[in-house]
């Protein structure tokens, strides 16, 4: 029995009907994946909308305070607001990134973002690259969504504030041996 990797594929000429008709339905099978790429790109598109609204209504909120002598005080939500819409946006772009790369792995590369930088996010090689570029982004928003719980948190007593201390600790050591894992990038 010979090995089906080895040996070069059949010009088409040399196939029988029905092989080559099943050969194409299953080649043709890979855009599928095309039922997760575009809800992903839209759902992208929906996210960075929403966090750029967001964006712009704290802009407005800032505005009407300093400007228009708003009587309600932004002070407590402005960062809560700005944390948001930046979690926002990383969600988006795992789903960009997601996506794009579903597609160049499946249906064919992006020739403008092969031309413009092979090391550019949407540019993977195989679905292990692609896992370890939206794990990357997907950590960040994690990070992001701590960092609004922290702001909000009050201490009751000290030992609450080294539990906080140990927690930003944790997260800078492991964003550090992230790093390790990508220095050749």
């Amino acid at each position: 029995m010979t090995d089906p990797v080895s040996t070069p594929p059949k010009p088409p000429e040399s196939q029988n009907h029905w092989e080559r008709r099943i050969e194409t339905a299953l080649w043709n099978s890979r855009f599928l994946v095309m039922l997760a790429v575009v809800p992903s790109l839209l759902g992208s598109l929906m996210l960075f909308i929403v966090g750029t609204v967001d964006i712009f209504k704290v802009v407005a909120d800032v505005m009407g305070y300093y400007l228009l002598g708003g009587t309600q005080d932004i002070h407590e939500s402005l960062v809560p607001d700005i944390i948001i819409a930046v979690d926002i946006y990383l969600i988006a772009i795992v789903l960009l990134i997601f996506g794009l790369g579903v597609y160049r792995l499946f249906v064919s590369r992006i020739d403008q973002a092969e031309a413009s930088n092979l090391r550019h996010p949407f540019n993977v090689a195989s679905l292990d690259q692609l896992k370890d570029k939206i794990a990357r982004v997907v950590i960040l928003a994690v990070i992001i969504e701590f960092f609004r719980a922290v702001v909000d948190i009050r201490f009751a007593t000290p030992l609450e504030a080294i539990y906080l201390a140990l927690s930003v600790l944790a997260l800078a050591a492991a964003l550090y041996l992230m790093s390790l894992g990508h220095k050749g990038e």
